[in-house]
């Protein structure tokens, strides 16, 4: 499955389709917390990666490069894959009990997280100006959890927090091993374990789906693909710098869906935390695309949003296009 060529000029072609794709993402989650209200996250997550093998098997069988399925890095293969498998679940449960944009804005944590653990996972050096971002964009996490009022912080708050630092964990160690590794190791090894994990306790917490559900299941994992591969076409047509920041876009959705959806308003201190984290996160990204300022660009060379285990990295996926040699 490809885009073709967008009739957009060129400098807004890839952005774009980054913000098409993001909101497709959107869509993928109100879906997720709709059924959330019904539904264990174990049962979604098992049945949104067993309706999306299908669709990943197909791009699996594009990967051009030779070998088996056995990881050259298995240590690291065996951690980013727990990382995904936890993101999974926690993020679906965030998403199912917190409003759309106090999800989103701690979500949207995750390039701070990932600049932080770039320093010891990559040996990447963290200047004064990023440092500074990554501690303004904490601060609005603060800002947007509220730790000391009463009411503040919940187990969704905190599910929230444990999957954009398991996301950011699983995309840092995808840089690190990346150019060693084989696609088709670095996809199917989340899903099935995800599917593996999430089956053993499906029998302690499933609850029967009509088919209306199980259409909205599959729904989910048809909107994650052709996302996926929409941010593939835009990182094709335009810079990376241009790209990554329309990931922000989705906390207009949050807010869109969250009241027509769900009957949610958001509060000063979300508008206020989520604004400061954006601010960092634009930063950030601003900086890894200078010269001589980051070697390994790590939050610029993750060209998707939180890892989830449940469907194909577009960061992967759009390798399969590439020629091997541009791999290496």
């Amino acid at each position: 499955m490809r885009f073709g060529k967008s009739s957009l000029t060129p400098g807004l072609a890839g952005p774009g389709l980054a913000l098409g794709a993001f909101a497709l993402f959107s869509v993928h989650d109100v879906i997720v917390k709709s059924l959330g209200g019904t539904y264990s996250p174990v049962q979604i997550v098992f049945f949104s990666v067993l309706l999306g093998l299908p669709l990943a098997t197909l791009m699996l069988m594009r990967d051009p490069t030779d070998g088996n399925l056995l990881p050259r890095r298995p240590g690291w293969t065996v951690l980013r894959t727990g990382a995904a498998v936890v993101t999974g679940v926690t993020v679906f449960y965030a998403f199912s009990v917190l409003p759309l944009a106090q999800t989103y804005a701690i979500l949207f944590a995750t390039p701070l997280l990932i600049t932080l653990l770039s320093v010891p996972i990559l040996g990447e050096k963290v200047g004064l100006h990023r440092g500074g971002a990554v501690i303004a964009g904490l601060a609005g996490v603060i800002i947007v959890l509220r730790p000391f009022e009463a009411d503040g912080l919940s187990l969704g708050h905190l599910a929230a927090l444990v999957a954009a630092f398991a996301s950011a964990f699983a995309s840092i160690i995808v840089r690190k091993i990346g150019q060693e590794e084989r696609n088709v190791v670095l996809l199917l090894y989340p899903m099935m374990a995800s599917l593996v994990v999430m089956g053993a306790v499906l029998p302690f917490v499933y609850k029967p789906m009509p088919l209306v559900d199980l259409g909205a299941l599959a729904a989910m994992a048809f909107l994650a693909l052709i996302a996926s591969l929409g941010v593939i076409a835009a990182y094709k047509r335009a810079s990376a710098a241009s790209v990554a920041p329309m990931q922000y876009s989705q906390i207009v959705w949050a807010v869109l869906f969250g009241a027509l959806f769900f009957g949610e308003g958001v509060d000063l201190a979300t508008i206020i935390g989520a604004a400061v984290i954006i601010a960092s996160g634009v930063y950030i990204l601003h900086r890894e695309s200078r010269q001589n300022v980051s070697e390994n660009r790590p939050v610029l060379a993750t060209r998707t949003r939180t890892e989830t285990g449940t469907f194909p990295r577009a960061s992967q996926l759009g390798r399969f296009d590439e020629a091997p040699a541009q791999r290496e």
